[in-house]
């Protein structure tokens, strides 16, 4: 791992993260014999809007049965509900051992584990073969790499002709300073946040096809508004993103909210075919 992959594995690594996990869902009297994937979802999906924008993303295309990789795939929720909701069997490659070590320990915890695969590894240098999937997922984790060529690239070489490459990320809207910290960054030196057209701009001429576009700008800023009134009322929730993120989950959510609202940040999804 280099330098800056090992900088990066630090600002998300939480030590023994799925004992709490389990120690914070006994607390709520859930047995763990009879645990459901959707238990689970308020903690297993990093992203803005979490479970809810996953499966919007699944339908955009008829996803049912798929061989899907995520790339950058966390605690794993995207890949079992999509092995879970839409019969996929998916493939999840993180950066993080802890994230990894939790992802199949929750996959076996609620019996997803013969459809749900994860592995530690950077998705700019995939250990796959070319044409191995028909989707490729990704949510939130390019603002984590700055060889956006070699990220885009993997996905398409990946992918199989014809497959679909699904994204749902924050991009910079225009340019000025970005206050940190931030959930995918502690500092600057860890953030690497391009415009939504310069992304499109090397997947295009990577060979992809653009097929549909949606603004989640708007949908993630009425999420969060939500979200922190409901902290700020009750305290974080028993089992959500402040497991991942710890005390710094409220500045952390406050400055993009914030960057949102400015117009300096963006949220975007949608979908290219190979």
């Amino acid at each position: 791992m280099n330098p800056l992959d090992q900088k990066i594995e630090a600002h998300y690594h939480k030590e023994g993260l799925f004992e709490e996990i389990l120690t914070r869902l006994e607390n709520q009297n859930i047995d763990l014999k009879r645990l459901q994937r959707t238990d689970i979802a308020g903690v297993d999906e990093f992203h803005v809007r979490g479970a809810a924008v996953s499966k919007e993303l699944a339908k955009t295309i008829d996803i049912e049965g798929k061989k899907v990789l995520d790339m950058g795939s966390g605690l794993g929720g995207p890949c079992r509900m999509l092995a879970d909701e839409f019969n996929c069997t998916a493939t999840g490659i993180d950066l993080s051992p802890e994230f990894v070590r939790t992802a199949n320990a929750l996959s076996k915890l609620v019996g997803l584990e013969d459809k749900t695969f994860f592995i530690q590894g950077s998705a700019a240098q995939l250990p796959f073969e070319d044409n191995s999937f028909d989707v490729i997922w990704t949510q939130h984790v390019q603002m984590n790499i700055p060889d956006k060529q070699k990220f885009y690239g993997e996905a398409h070489r990946v992918l199989k002709s014809g497959g679909h490459f699904l994204y749902y990320d924050i991009f910079r809207k225009k340019d000025g300073d970005i206050l940190y910290p931030m959930p995918w960054a502690s500092e600057e030196a860890l953030s690497f946040l391009i415009k939504n057209d310069e992304m499109a701009q090397i997947v295009e001429n990577l060979g992809f096809k653009p097929l549909s576009k949606t603004s989640q700008t708007e949908t993630g800023i009425e999420f969060f508004t939500s979200l922190l009134a409901k902290v700020k009322q009750y305290g974080p929730p028993k089992l959500g993103l402040n497991v991942l993120m710890g005390e710094s989950t409220v500045s952390k959510l406050t400055n993009l909210l914030a960057h949102l609202e400015k117009g300096l940040l963006m949220l975007e999804s949608g979908v290219y075919q190979k």
